[in-house]
């Protein structure tokens, strides 16, 4: 299966305009917002648990990266409530589900095969940094070569300098509208920008988004 799968193209989508997939299990639905291979190939999705559903226990060849949105999602490892930021290694395995229900922004198939570190934090909790201009603040959330994760708070009326990325920007926005020359992204907006390309970020209003760079070159 291939969904929006070249990576070398700009992709907008906002996430309220699409329709719920079925997962293989029961109970699991997905919007499907990037998709290369099968079911353990990469993908962006958003992934919606009823409450009581699970996955039996499966491994994950490219590592996972889990952002809590909603309710509480768990595994043999532990609990995780909203805002909870989760990354399980190449290799690694686990049995998901939730009790009471969850929403999460999930990426599969895309950790360096080298980055071999399981990473939780909870972002509800965790401090933020000054960011590089005035009324930008930064949480970082896992780091490796050239890669970043992290989540970014902009304020209302911040603007940020004109600047290229070297391995691709992926954002999700999670609360507020960004904005850049290109458009205006309201929450539950995903943006994918490809290597090298380059934007003019601000926001009027003020918002909170998740960014990962230098992974998509």
């Amino acid at each position: 299966m291939k969904i929006n799968a070249d990576l070398s193209k700009r992709v907008v989508i906002d996430s309220s305009t699409l329709q719920w997939v079925d997962s293989p299990i029961a109970g699991i639905m997905r919007l499907m917002l990037e998709r290369d291979g099968v079911e353990q190939g990469r993908a962006t999705s958003i992934v919606r648990y009823e409450p009581g559903s699970r996955f039996s226990s499966h491994v994950h060849p490219g590592g996972e990266e889990i952002l809590v949105l909603e309710g509480v999602f768990k595994d043999e490892h532990g609990e995780y409530g909203p805002g909870t930021y989760i990354q399980n290694p190449p290799g690694s395995s686990h049995a998901p589900g939730s009790e009471t229900g969850c929403r999460l922004f999930v990426k599969l198939g895309h950790l360096d095969p080298e980055d071999n570190r399981r990473i939780v934090v909870d972002t509800k909790q965790s401090p933020w940094h000054p960011g590089l201009v005035p009324g930008l603040r930064v949480m970082p959330l896992s780091e490796f070569g050239v890669c970043h994760t992290a989540m970014v708070r902009w304020d209302p009326g911040t603007l940020f300098n004109p600047h290229r990325h070297y391995g691709g920007e992926e954002i999700y926005v999670l609360q507020g509208v960004f904005e850049d020359e290109h458009g205006r992204y309201p929450a539950g907006t995903w943006i994918r920008g490809p290597h090298m390309s380059a934007h003019h970020p601000f926001s009027t209003q003020g918002c909170v988004i998740l960014v990962k760079t230098g992974h998509l070159q």
